[in-house]
C-alpha cells in the first residue's frame, strides 16, 4: 500500500500554455552550447532538438524544445516550468556576451498537421514543432490537449513545477531523446552526467504506466519500503488513463498490478512500456 500527495482531482482537462524564450544575438549559439545539456551547435536553422538546463549537481531545472529559427536565434518551448524565471536565472550567466534573452508572453499550446521530428516551420506568428504525425503549435487559436496522448506513449516528459529540480537526466531518459551530449564541453552539471553515463549506478528510470484513474501530474506515491513512484504528466486512451512516471527500479520489477491507497481509494497501476536511460 502507499501514501501520495497531493490528492487526486476529478477528472477533467488540463491545459499547458506555450512558455517560450527567445535567446538572439551574435553570441547565442554558444551561449547556449555552454549552459545547455545538447550540442547545440550542430542544431541547424529550421530544426530543433531537445535539451535542458541542469544544476550543478545534475538535477533537470529545464527540460524543453530547443529550436535553431535563425541563424542568431533560438526559440525554447519549455516543456514545464516558467519561462520569466528560467530567462532571469540564466540572465546571470550572461556576462559580456553578445546575448538577449527574452522570456515570451504564454500562449496557447495546440495540436497541428503531421510535420516531421525535429522540423520547425512559421506560419504567420506560429511556431510549429514538428513530432511525426503530429506537430506542436506554439500560437494556436486556442488549447487543446490532441498531442498528450503519443507524446505520453513516446515518452516525452512534460515536467510539473514541484518536480523541476529534483530529478537526474537518466530518470528522464535523455540519453534516448538525444537531449544530452557527451562529447561536448563543459556545461553546468555535466560531470555528473558523464559520471552516471559511464559508471551507471541510477537507480531510478522512467515508464509509461496505466492507472485506474485519474491522477494530478506531480503526484507521488510511495510503495512502503519498495519504492515510490513520481507520476509526471498524464493523458487519456480511449478508456484507460496513461501516464509518465519516474519508478524506482527495485518497484518496477515488481510493478504490473501493485495497488495504492490515497484519499481512501484504491488505485491500481500497471507499466505499458519501458524505457533505459
Amino acid at each position: 500500500m502507499a501514501d501520495a500527495l497531493p490528492s487526486p482531482r476529478p477528472l477533467m482537462v488540463t491545459h499547458h500554455s506555450a512558455q517560450t524564450l527567445s535567446i538572439e544575438g551574435a553570441d547565442a549559439v554558444a551561449f547556449a552550447q555552454s549552459q545547455f545539456t545538447s550540442d547545440v551547435q550542430a542544431l541547424a536553422v529550421g530544426q530543433w532538438q531537445f535539451s535542458a538546463w541542469l544544476d550543478a549537481q545534475g538535477r533537470v531545472l529545464a527540460f524543453f524544445h530547443l529550436a535553431r529559427v535563425a541563424e542568431d536565434a533560438l526559440l525554447l518551448l519549455l516543456r514545464g516550468g516558467d519561462a520569466a524565471a528560467m530567462a532571469q536565472s540564466l540572465q546571470r550567466y550572461v556576462f559580456r556576451a553578445k546575448v538577449r534573452l527574452t522570456a515570451l508572453a504564454p500562449r496557447h499550446l495546440g495540436t497541428g498537421q503531421a510535420l516531421d521530428t525535429y522540423a520547425v516551420a512559421r506560419e504567420g506568428d506560429a511556431y510549429r514543432i514538428g513530432c511525426g504525425d503530429h506537430s506542436l503549435v506554439i500560437g494556436a487559436e486556442r488549447n487543446d490537449e490532441a498531442w498528450q496522448r503519443p507524446q505520453v506513449l513516446a515518452g516525452w516528459p512534460w515536467l510539473p513545477e514541484n518536480v523541476l529540480g529534483t530529478l537526474l537526466p537518466p530518470a528522464l531518459s535523455f540519453e534516448r531523446l538525444q537531449a544530452v551530449s557527451f562529447a561536448k564541453g563543459c556545461y553546468p552539471g555535466q560531470e555528473i552526467v558523464a559520471r552516471l553515463h559511464y559508471r551507471g549506478g541510477h537507480k531510478r528510470h522512467m515508464h509509461c504506466v496505466v492507472l485506474s484513474q485519474y491522477l494530478t501530474g506531480g503526484t507521488l506515491l510511495r510503495h512502503g519500503d519498495d519504492g515510490a513512484v513520481q507520476v509526471l504528466d498524464v493523458a487519456h486512451d480511449g478508456a484507460r488513463t496513461l501516464a509518465l512516471a519516474v519508478i524506482d527500479d527495485q518497484l518496477a520489477t515488481s510493478l504490473q498490478n501493485s495497488t495504492f491507497d490515497i484519499a481512501d481509494e484504491v488505485i491500481t497501476m500497471h507499466i505499458e512500456k519501458s524505457w533505459p536511460a
